[in-house]
């Protein structure tokens, strides 16, 4: 097995499901500390056991920056210093342009694009040169998906901040990229889907390889943009679709 990754620190928000959890694994498994969050902390323990390799919980809220910060110092205690930041957590909610309340914005906007601003922020005093920063977007910030407007928008926003973090790091030498996925096939879009057969099989049509991606698919494009492999790619935005976004 490959070991790029050994005696890396990695974080990871929202690890404890779906493509985080498929991410941490993999990163364990080529030899990382990995640190991963959750809100749950039922879930967040089921995770690090389903991880293994010495893989830590840290509870918390990506959108409450105060969580961010303790998260971080516990990592400036254990290791003293940060190799890879995968900032995965984000939510998904619909509603159309005339059903948008206050509610339903905050909700958005302050996992998914606050709470990526402080979950690299608050890691930066403990990254040097040749770390690297992974965005979760999705082909939603590249497309006018209907009655999604304002997770199309923080979407889109996640992969403007890559374009912008590129230029405020190089001279750190801190390499920041985004990978974005189409449909995949987590626990929660599985039990929807099981739920509705139909909605299954109009998704698998309208994806050119005729399927949802395995969130091993999509964890597997985190680790190369985090890894030596991909050191001569900044700014980049990985699609991870079947071909949706391109074709």
């Amino acid at each position: 097995m490959n070991k790029r990754f050994e005696n890396k620190v990695v974080v990871i928000t929202g690890g404890s499901d779906g493509i985080g959890l498929a991410t941490a694994k993999l990163f364990a498994i080529e030899g990382a500390h990995v640190y991963i969050t959750g809100r749950r902390q039922e879930l967040l323990d089921e995770a690090v056991k389903e991880i293994g390799h010495g893989a830590v919980g840290v509870r918390g809220d990506a959108a409450n920056a105060a969580d961010v910060a303790r998260l971080y110092e516990q990592i400036q205690q254990d290791h003293q210093k940060v190799d890879v930041v995968f900032a995965n957590a984000g939510v998904y909610e619909v509603a159309p342009l005339d059903a948008i309340d206050d509610r339903h914005f905050d909700a958005i906007f302050n996992v998914n694009v606050k709470g990526v601003v402080f979950t690299v922020q608050k890691a930066l005093p403990l990254m040097a040169a040749g770390s690297a920063v992974v965005l979760n977007g999705s082909i939603a910030g590249s497309k006018g998906l209907p009655g999604q407007s304002l997770y199309n928008a923080s979407k889109a926003a996640v992969r403007s901040f890559a374009r912008s973090w590129t230029n405020d790091l190089k001279e750190r030498g801190i390499r920041v990229n985004v990978v974005s996925p189409g449909g995949t096939e987590t626990r929660l879009i599985r039990s929807y889907l099981d739920a509705q057969p139909e909605v299954e099989k109009a998704l698998n049509q309208s994806v050119p390889l005729g399927r949802l991606a395995q969130p091993n698919e999509v964890a597997r494009a985190v680790l190369f943009l985090a890894s030596s492999e991909s050191s001569f790619v900044a700014g980049h935005e990985l699609f991870v679709d079947g071909g949706v976004a391109a074709v």
